[in-house]
């Protein structure tokens, strides 16, 4: 592997992924596809030094078809994705388009350039989702690679069938492919609609922190790191045709993460006083606990109970295992945002506060 083409490489665990990349593989050219929607930033990729970004969309099959000839790309990794399950209940029909329909436009533009004339050594990896095995009961065995798929969200159907999709085009045409399946990712550049930065920066600010129903919704959390780890071991040691379940270890309740937020807020504050003075509205500012802001929302529509992985497919076949444990994570991630406050500033624009209002009205 010596050229890569990242879709989706401005958005979160994308751009993660090229930092890391370049510090690892620096003699790689990368390049980066990315339709810089509401969650991709070309912020978000400062700092990595020989990057190309390449601001167009992945259902545009002509353009990717070009792109990978032009820059002789050998290895696809394909992050681009509607990825929230809240927006795939008020907006399905952008998940089908660049989830299925975009999934399939990549695939045909790699069979076309990789396939032709006898082929050439190339690897298109598709990063997925644990959500696409649907929810687990309290006493159920962890997801693995064998477990029967059962999406129950706009969004994880919408997964599946890009799963589905690149499987099939390896059987069928013989693309050389394999899949990861991860779990709940967090850390630097996550657009604040998700868990961790959308209720840190909710504390920063004294908002409310909405608890969907009783909060004990279980997740498997894996930091983002960890998860560009995950996909570096199945690129260059992972089966062809395969796929990998990668986890991060910490299975935990989501009122346990929000109880370990509320709880690192409230230390950093009494560890540096100049944080009281950034974030005057925040509770921990005036010494009071940042759970104060803690408030009960209506649960969401098919909210999955419990997910979890079972990585030791990863583990026994291409080593993989998480190097962070969740503390050691989440204390890195919460530093990240209180030393880029100008990063997340530039993304709460009036749009981002109304979809918060749409999805997180009180009961």
């Amino acid at each position: 592997m010596s050229n890569l083409l990242v879709t989706g490489g401005a958005g979160f665990i994308g751009a993660n992924f090229v930092h890391y990349w370049r510090q690892h593989h620096p003699n790689d050219k990368v390049v980066v596809l990315d339709a810089l929607t509401y969650a991709g930033n070309r912020a978000n990729l400062a700092g990595a030094n020989s990057v190309s970004l390449v601001e167009a969309d992945i259902r545009d099959t002509d353009s990717v078809e070009s792109l990978l000839r032009e820059h002789d790309i050998d290895t696809l990794v394909h992050f681009a994705a509607e990825s929230h399950v809240d927006r795939s209940i008020h907006g399905p029909a952008a998940f089908i388009d660049t989830n299925i329909l975009g999934t399939m436009s990549l695939l045909t533009a790699a069979r076309a350039v990789w396939l032709a004339d006898g082929g050439k050594p190339h690897r298109f990896h598709h990063v997925s989702t644990d959500e696409v095995y649907g929810t687990l009961g309290p006493n159920d065995p962890a997801f693995s690679e064998t477990t029967p798929y059962a999406p129950n969200s706009p969004y994880s159907a919408s997964k599946a069938a890009s799963d589905h999709l690149v499987r099939a085009w390896h059987h069928t045409y013989g693309l050389q492919v394999t899949t990861s399946n991860c779990s709940n990712n967090y850390g630097p550049y996550q657009f604040p609609e998700k868990l961790i930065p959308l209720f840190l920066i909710n504390a920063l600010h004294g908002r409310p922190l909405p608890i969907y129903g009783d909060g004990m919704q279980i997740r498997d959390w894996l930091h983002v790191e960890d998860h560009c780890r995950g996909i570096e071991a199945v690129l260059l040691r992972g089966r062809v045709g395969e796929t990998y379940c990668i986890g991060g270890g910490a299975e935990l309740p989501n009122i346990t993460v929000i109880d370990t937020l509320c709880a690192a807020v409230d230390a950093a504050f009494a560890a540096d006083p100049a944080l009281a003075e950034r974030f005057p509205h925040a509770p921990a500012a005036r010494g009071v606990p940042s759970a104060s802001l803690k408030t009960t929302v209506a649960d969401r529509p098919g909210h999955d109970r419990r997910y979890a992985i079972d990585e030791t497919k990863a583990r026994t076949e291409i080593g993989y295992a998480p190097a962070r444990t969740f503390e050691q994570g989440f204390a890195a991630t919460l530093r990240w945002y209180l030393d880029n406050e100008d990063w997340w500033r530039a993304v709460l624009d009036g749009s981002y506060r109304d979809w918060v209002d749409q999805n997180y009205a009180s009961r």
